[in-house]
């Protein structure tokens, strides 16, 4: 499968490192030069230096053969431009990143269809959505729905509140507890992430992630000796596109503080959004936090366009008594060593945006990667069984499975199911599996006849 994308910054980086993992054909364009010169680096790609909204450009990129052409630079009109003349050269389908969220409203004048966009992704809404997400798991770090919200991925800090897991095999809590039913996909430990295995034992401070169906997350919690927190009032830090769509989100269910530094942006948000309480402040100023009582906050979101007043912010408040703390970053190379601190939730709307995309394109693939995370060296794939393939010759525990790899859910007929050793798959069953890059093309030969 042919792609070629449209834009070599954090976004297009991101995506064509995990499609070139995978059996893809990637070109990458961009005008400038260090952006291509990063990506012929530390990519399997071709890569096009020039404007990709020239049609000089594509027709150099063989955008015509291409099936998939993602135009993900900074700047909309341009993008815009490069997918009208993408679809014009005939590429199969456009996936367009917008940031202006007017250019898809009822009545926009400026209509992206009649630029032959297919889909649209807009990076501020997909960092919405997944802040959203966190607020609904206060306890968890990380949050991603899977099966349209049936099936859950929760990454969770280990602390001496979880005495039942700490210093003990997998293998044997699972044994020892009926309630176990959820799987372990992946330990962060000092920023080197582990697959664990039955003998695998954990230790205070690993950030581990488990998936688990939606009605089991009470048992889990059960076993975590975490508390399902109710989130009441939320504190949000920056009256930015993601700021400012989070307290349209929100205020209907939560009591929403919005803190924005700017007094005419913050005059501008009290007037155009209702039921919020708007305040002039800087966030990172210890006595105003002290006078906004930041300790009975039950969510404090820093979502400012500077990121390190948001890591500043975000520190601030945790330290001094703010339930959840979650913050934005766009430089993704920054998150593992934010999320190795333990004490925020970190997002990133370029990473939000990167998994929206890949989640899109693999929708109908079959054998591929549904999404990526920066923080943990681990994808998340789908695999279908063919007929005759070793994968349905006997159970789990039997196969030759790479060790940095691991079966979460099997879907049968759409009942999800928790993958343990004794269980053999079919045809007929989807399993998602979670691996490290490395272990994919062994798992592809697994799952193939």
């Amino acid at each position: 499968m042919r792609v070629v994308i449209i834009g070599g910054g954090e976004v297009g980086f991101h995506v064509a490192k995990a499609l070139s993992e995978e059996n893809f054909d990637i070109t990458v364009i961009d005008i400038s030069p260090e952006k291509c010169r990063r990506a012929s680096e530390n990519l399997d790609v071709i890569v096009v230096e020039g404007n990709g909204a020239s049609p000089k450009t594509l027709v150099e990129a063989n955008v015509s053969e291409a099936d998939y052409v993602l135009c993900l630079t900074r700047v909309d009109e341009v993008n815009l431009i490069a997918s009208q003349q993408a679809h014009e050269l005939g590429a199969t389908k456009i996936i367009a990143r917008l940031r202006n969220q007017q250019y898809t409203t009822r009545h926009s004048i400026i209509r992206p269809e009649k630029f032959g966009v297919d889909l649209v992704i807009h990076p501020e809404r997909a960092a919405t959505e997944e802040i959203i997400r966190l607020i609904h798991h206060p306890y968890a770090v990380q949050a991603m729905d899977f099966e349209s919200g049936r099936l859950k991925m929760l990454g969770v800090y280990m602390d001496k509140t979880c005495a039942s897991f700490l210093n003990r095999p997998l293998g044997e809590i699972a044994l020892e507890n009926n309630h176990f039913k959820f799987g372990i996909i992946a330990v962060l430990r000092n920023s080197e992430t582990h697959v664990p295995w039955a003998d695998f034992k954990f230790e205070i401070g690993d950030c581990i992630y488990f998936i688990v169906k939606a009605e089991d997350e009470p048992n889990l919690l059960g076993m975590l000796c975490k508390e399902a927190q109710e989130v009441k009032r939320v504190m949000i830090l920056g009256g930015s596109k993601i700021g400012r769509s989070l307290a349209e989100e929100l205020k209907d269910t939560y009591s929403v503080r919005l803190i924005e530094e700017n007094r005419k942006k913050a005059e501008y948000i009290a007037h155009t959004i209702d039921d919020i309480m708007v305040i002039n402040g800087d966030g990172t100023d210890i006595e105003f936090l002290k006078a906004e009582n930041i300790q009975d906050v039950d969510s404090f979101i820093a979502v400012t366009e500077n990121e390190k007043t948001n890591l500043i912010a975000g520190l601030l408040a945790h330290h001094m008594g703010s339930g959840q703390t979650i913050t934005h970053v766009t430089k993704t190379e920054y998150i593992p060593t934010i999320q190795e601190i333990g004490i925020v939730s970190v997002i990133s709307k370029n990473l939000s945006t990167v998994n929206s995309i890949l989640r899109e394109m693999h929708s109908d693939i079959s054998n591929a990667s549904v999404t990526t995370f920066e923080e943990i060296d681990v994808d998340v794939i789908e695999f279908q069984p063919e007929k005759g393939s070793r994968a349905v010759e006997a159970p789990l525990r039997e196969l030759d499975f790479p060790a940095d790899s691991i079966v979460g859910m099997i879907n049968h007929h759409g009942k999800l199911m928790l993958a343990r050793g004794d269980s053999q798959m079919t045809v007929d069953d989807i399993a998602l599996v979670f691996a490290k890059p490395k272990a994919i093309p062994k798992l592809k030969k697994l799952f193939s006849a």
